[in-house]
């Protein structure tokens, strides 16, 4: 998608070998510098976990300090469950991304390609965070999770009192996907500005980078901020 969209399909990637499961990298549109945070699905599914976090958290942080635009990806699962993990300071290591994005005054750009959950997606630069424009292709899904993990929260009783648990099941999945997880639900409950045609992605970056090159971003009176350690 990277070298779909930037010019001449050349970027730079930062770090490639650590933390795969995220890419970020330097990259030029319309002949601009811009810089690229990008969900990897064919590592760990795309799923944040703490070198992912930090490694974005500080290359977004590395872009706020040189002036240049971010725009970020989304195909995030969450992040990544398990005791090692928790033990290790998720939430803290999360939060860094989070505080990231959110004192960056550079442009901010974000396109939703395939999955967005949880707090994984509010943290990758979600409009809810300040993303200065958000859009989505039309294969987005915004959910606080799956629908096969929603539906056996939400629809547990129904599915339990069932006749066929198993055929309740997949009907309560199919249709919380026809109802909260099509193209255009985000649209509607204005999470995303528009959703685009993959094809003219790149247009669309171009122009919308064009209208924010004269941004103007102030910061909080005060000696620093206080980041997550």
């Amino acid at each position: 998608v990277i070298e779909e969209i930037v010019d001449d399909g050349d970027y730079l990637e930062v770090h490639e070998r650590w933390a795969r499961n995220i890419v970020c990298a330097l990259a030029r549109l319309d002949g601009h510098t811009v810089g690229i945070v990008a969900n990897q699905p064919q590592s760990l599914a795309g799923v944040l976990d703490i070198e992912a976090s930090e490694k974005a958290a500080r290359f977004v942080q590395f872009c706020d300090a040189f002036s240049i635009p971010i725009v970020t990806l989304l195909d995030v699962p969450g992040f990544l469950p398990g005791v090692d993990q928790e033990h290790g300071g998720i939430i803290r290591h999360g939060a860094k991304l989070l505080y990231a994005y959110c004192n960056a005054t550079v442009p901010r750009i974000s396109l939703i390609l395939r999955k967005a959950y949880g707090g994984a997606y509010i943290v990758m630069d979600s409009q809810s965070i300040g993303a200065d424009l958000t859009y989505a292709w039309p294969t987005n899904e915004i959910a606080v999770m799956g629908a096969e993990g929603a539906a056996n929260v939400i629809f547990r009783r129904q599915i339990a009192a069932a006749e066929d648990p198993e055929a309740m099941r997949a009907r309560m999945v199919k249709e919380y996907k026809a109802e909260l997880m099509h193209p255009y639900y985000a649209a509607e409950r204005g999470l995303v500005d528009d959703v685009i045609d993959p094809a003219e992605t790149r247009e669309v970056l171009v122009s919308s980078l064009a209208m924010l090159r004269t941004k103007h971003a102030d910061l909080p009176s005060r000696k620093h901020g206080n980041p997550p350690q």
